[in-house]
């Protein structure tokens, strides 16, 4: 499994999200990329990410399925090539098996 689901991901400070019927919009006022997220429980997972000590948790607390985390670890992965989530240095995320 991707090892981003064992670290510590959060929206980035310069990102603001907007709420929308199909999830939200994701607006980053530094590099001005606006980001579609499509599926509500996207949108969960994101704001949970700041909450959360690690990816997997934030998946788990957004009622994402196990089986599910590879699909929204590629989206997250996708969020973070476009400085929309930044790895956060505050938590060091427990070991998994």
């Amino acid at each position: 499994m991707d090892g981003m689901l064992d670290e510590a991901w959060a929206l980035s400070p310069s990102v603001a999200l907007r709420p929308e019927p199909f999830g939200a919009l994701a607006y980053h006022f530094g590099n001005r990329k606006l980001t579609f997220l499509k599926r509500p429980e996207l949108v969960a997972a994101v704001r949970a990410l700041g909450e959360q000590p690690t990816v997997r948790a934030a998946l788990q607390a957004a009622g994402v399925a196990e089986q599910r985390h590879p699909a929204f670890v590629a989206a997250l992965h996708e969020l973070a090539a476009g400085d929309m989530i930044a790895r956060r240095a505050d938590a060091t995320a427990p070991d998994h098996p």
